[in-house]
C-alpha cells in the first residue's frame, strides 16, 4: 500500500510493530538513511528474497528506496511471500522532508 510521506513517518511512529525497510544498494544507504532503517537490497534478486525470509511476518514493514519504484515492487513481493502489512513510501527518500541519518 503506498502511503504519503506525512501518513508513512506517523503510522510508523505510532507502530509499536513497525520495522523501516531501505531496499537501496549500499552506496545509495551510505549516503544517509531514515533513522531506525534496515538495509537490504531488492537488486540482490534471490538474496534479498533469502534475507527478507528471516524477517518476522507479523510485523509491520515500512519500506523505501530512493524513488518508490523499487519499496513497490519489494511490497508486492514481501506479499507474495506472506507478509501482511507492507507500507510503500511514495516518492521515496529523493523526496522525503523527515529526519535523515547516517548509517
Amino acid at each position: 500500500m503506498d502511503l504519503s510521506q506525512n501518513e508513512w513517518w506517523e503510522q510508523a511512529q505510532q507502530d509499536e510493530n513497525a520495522v523501516i525497510l531501505d531496499v537501496r544498494t549500499e552506496d545509495e544507504w551510505n549516503r544517509g538513511i531514515i533513522p531506525g532503517a534496515i538495509n537490504i537490497d531488492i537488486y540482490k534478486g534471490q538474496g534479498f528474497i533469502y534475507q527478507v525470509e528471516e524477517l518476522d511476518k507479523d510485523k509491520n514493514y515500512y519500506v523505501y528506496c530512493a524513488a518508490g519504484a523499487r519499496s513497490g515492487q519489494a511490497c508486492n513481493i514481501m506479499n507474495g511471500l506472506g507478509f501482511k502489512n507492507t507500507y510503500n513510501l511514495a516518492g521515496g527518500i529523493s523526496r522525503w522532508s523527515g529526519p535523515v541519518t547516517m548509517p
